[in-house]
């Protein structure tokens, strides 16, 4: 399903269904940003230089137990390997799918969409239900601010929503605008923004101190994000800003600023969970940033925060729970 077709089907039949369901907001969560990794068998060029937490092999069995007690089904998230290991990693967590005795339901997967062999490579799993999207991380010191805008680039991207699949952007802050413009050169590609466009509390309460930074302000990473949410049908994942905090020396009430910008800028229909383990525990384990973002969105109505932890998820990437 492209765009398009996602915009036409969302209708208000379909938001209420979602809302409606069964189920009270803390009873099934999809979480939609799983990462899981082994360095025997894939090649993570970026995790040497990563802070030590993270330096480690992160497997089912570690995700079972970090999330005890939550009703979670989660969607893996490539983990930016080396891009000779992309079909060794998209073949493996697509089995893990297919088995069914996991939490993991479904996958993003990793890619380069500005390569000669990328369509190629999307026929190789589009259609068959378990792989949803493709990401390529553009945050990372070796891709240069505009790269998302290149021709070869703005191709592959409209390939992937030739094929339906979805393109996730993580990108920096200051960037936002170049993924709007990526955005509108693709029409027929559903895109989502991954981490609240990476906002960073620190830019809303500098006292917070040290902590990972993309560097952005607080004025200006909105802007950013209210100009991606004008986009018809994009989706922002409420995900990834507890990393930017120093573990310990945080409250929900310092990541509220972020959340409820973006919850209001892209609406309740718009926007889903998701964990970022194991890089949440740069800030914090994952059950913390579960229980802060309850607490953020206590208040907001029942219907939404079912949406928010798992209707609009089971949606917009057609989960079958």
């Amino acid at each position: 399903m492209n765009r398009r077709q996602f915009l036409q089907t969302t209708s208000a039949a379909a938001l209420t269904s979602c809302s409606t369901l069964s189920s009270p907001p803390d009873a099934l969560i999809i979480d939609t940003h799983q990462h899981l990794w082994d360095r025997w068998v894939l090649n993570l060029p970026w995790l040497g230089g990563a802070p030590e937490v993270l330096r480690h092999d992160f497997l089912t069995a570690d995700y079972v137990k970090a999330n005890a007690g939550l009703n979670v089904k989660a969607i893996y998230m490539e983990v930016d390997v080396a891009p000779s290991d992309h079909i060794k990693e998209a073949d493996a967590i697509m089995a893990q799918c297919r088995a069914g005795n996991t939490p993991t339901i479904a996958a993003t997967i990793g890619g380069r969409p500005a390569s000669d062999e990328f369509e190629s490579y999307v026929k190789r799993y589009a259609g068959n239900g378990v792989v949803k999207g493709l990401r390529q991380v553009l945050h990372g010191p070796s891709t240069p601010a505009g790269f998302c805008l290149s021709q070869d680039f703005v191709r592959g991207v409209r390939t992937l929503g030739k094929h339906g699949l979805n393109f996730e952007l993580t990108m920096r802050p200051t960037e936002l605008k170049d993924g709007v413009k990526l955005i509108q050169q693709c029409p027929d590609t559903r895109f989502v923004l991954d981490h609240c466009g990476n906002g960073d509390p620190k830019a809303f309460n500098p006292k917070l101190g040290p902590g990972l930074k993309r560097s952005c302000t607080a004025d200006e990473w909105k802007r950013g994000i209210d100009a991606v949410a004008a986009q018809p049908g994009v989706m922002c994942k409420i995900s990834g800003i507890v990393a930017f905090v120093p573990p310990g020396k945080w409250q929900a009430e310092d990541l509220a600023p972020v959340v409820n910008h973006c919850l209001d800028a892209f609406g309740p229909n718009r926007v889903f969970f998701g964990g970022d383990w194991p890089v949440c525990l740069l800030g914090s384990p994952v059950r913390g940033w579960v229980d802060a973002l309850k607490q953020i969105v206590s208040s907001r109505p029942v219907s939404e925060q079912r949406n928010l932890w798992s209707g609009n998820a089971i949606r917009f990437y057609d989960l079958k729970v």
